[in-house]
């Protein structure tokens, strides 16, 4: 719609997660090292928690686009199944017989016959289960139980758990503490900083043809970190409606008042207002002798030229690299 305006060419803000797009921070690289290094057959548990929308799905696709061609993986995005649904889904994915869906016994049978398998040693049987803080109680002890099966020259099925926050606290609880003693490598996105999201904005861009500083202002970048909080999901958001505005009312690139009114109709929340100071509590004094008035009028004064001086400050660029010529430093 507005790609040929912007010069790009293709839509940079998609909610699709698209591994192209993946915004490499030193958090989101680590959970991919992890995830990786987990689904390789790794014994244990890999676990990976963070907010909805900070991009955890992408790096389960990430990791997945990366596995070796010896390994099979069943990505199971939709958790909340009964658990005779659960099986019939794991004998599907690794390419059990249809006997092995239906039945348990079969199913633990043919899983321990595909790790003792002298012909396949190099093959990786591994589970990820998106969504995980959904997993009903009794799949939880199914998975936990998965990890018991172990062949005689030690290869066993490799889990990785992803979720938001509450997955980690249901882990907490006593009744899942030996799923919890499972847990061998743990990893926690959180929310981007200004910078990342600078880079987040401009590597998305760059990604579909286009240059981020002709597209967004460096007060429009800020204002979409403070609406935000950092979420690389609302960050998209924001982006696309904002193009979408600015398309339409031939705005290019795009400011703070866009930024402001795409956040308005999204009811999202403004940056934080500072707390108003106590008024000053009035309190009669009785006349100071002149020495006394004269050293007054002279603090005052001196607290003025102060006063000044810090209001000039508070007016610099909140980047000192800002005051260049060029308009971002970021990105």
């Amino acid at each position: 719609m507005y790609e040929r305006y912007y010069g790009l060419q293709e839509r940079p803000f998609d909610l699709s997660p698209n591994p192209r797009f993946l915004c490499f921070t030193p958090q989101h690289r680590e959970a991919l090292v992890h995830l990786q290094y987990g689904l390789a057959g790794r014994p244990g548990i890999t676990m990976l928690v963070g907010e909805a929308g900070t991009g955890k799905t992408t790096l389960i696709r990430a990791a997945l686009q990366a596995s070796s061609a010896s390994a099979t993986i069943v990505h199971l995005s939709n958790p909340t199944l009964t658990r005779e649904e659960f099986f019939e889904y794991l004998a599907s994915g690794f390419g059990f017989s249809a006997k092995a869906g239906q039945s348990k016994i079969q199913f633990l049978r043919e899983l321990e016959a595909a790790l003792d398998d002298p012909d396949q040693k190099k093959r990786v049987l591994a589970l990820i289960v998106d969504e995980a803080q959904s997993v009903p109680y009794e799949l939880l002890e199914e998975i936990r139980l998965l990890t018991n099966v172990e062949s005689m020259s030690g290869r066993s099925l490799a889990v990785a758990l992803v979720g938001q926050p509450e997955l980690a606290a249901r882990l907490d609880e006593p009744r899942l503490r030996q799923l919890k003693q499972r847990v061998v490598l743990r990893c926690e996105l959180t929310p981007l900083s200004l910078k990342e999201t600078a880079a987040y904005i401009s590597g998305r861009v760059r990604t579909a043809g286009g240059e981020a500083t002709q597209l967004f202002s460096r007060d429009a970048v800020i204002a979409i970190h403070d609406r935000s909080r950092g979420i690389p999901r609302v960050i998209s958001v924001i982006c696309d409606n904002a193009l979408v505005t600015g398309f339409a009312t031939d705005r290019r690139p795009v400011g703070e008042s866009v930024i402001a009114e795409v956040s308005s109709g999204l009811c999202l929340p403004g940056a934080p207002a500072p707390e108003p100071a106590p008024e000053p509590v009035a309190v009669a004094a009785a006349p100071a002798p002149a020495f006394a008035r004269a050293a007054t009028s002279a603090t005052a004064t001196a607290d003025r030229s102060a006063g000044q001086a810090a209001a000039v400050q508070e007016r610099e660029p909140l980047f000192g690299a800002f005051a260049r010529l060029r308009r971002f430093s970021f990105f």
